[in-house]
């Protein structure tokens, strides 16, 4: 089905997103890769929108991802570096979780 697949590429995104700025945080990567890790956020929004969307087209809960949208949406608010930020992205990552089990 076609939301699997969107679900399936959503989540290795959103794995990719939560690595790179794990990397980040934490000074491993000192090079300029903020611009990747912004491409990955659009990447996995509009990964959560399009899965939502072929979810509830396909009869599943996909409206079971829009707390994790919410958060993503969120995001721009904290600064990165803070504690706020990453703590918004470990409940992006768990609202997620939650809607992939759900919508799947």
């Amino acid at each position: 089905m076609a939301h699997h697949l969107a679900l399936s590429v959503t989540a290795a995104l959103l794995l990719a997103l939560l690595t790179l700025g794990l990397s980040l945080q934490l000074g491993l990567r000192k090079t300029a890769v903020r611009w990747p890790h912004h491409a990955l956020f659009f990447a996995v929004c509009a990964g959560v929108v399009l899965s939502g969307g072929l979810a509830i087209r396909a009869g599943a809960r996909g409206w079971a991802l829009l707390p994790a949208l919410l958060l993503l949406l969120l995001m721009p608010r904290t600064r990165p570096g803070r504690a706020a930020h990453w703590r918004l992205a470990l409940a992006c990552a768990l609202a997620f979780a939650g809607g992939l089990w759900a919508a799947w």
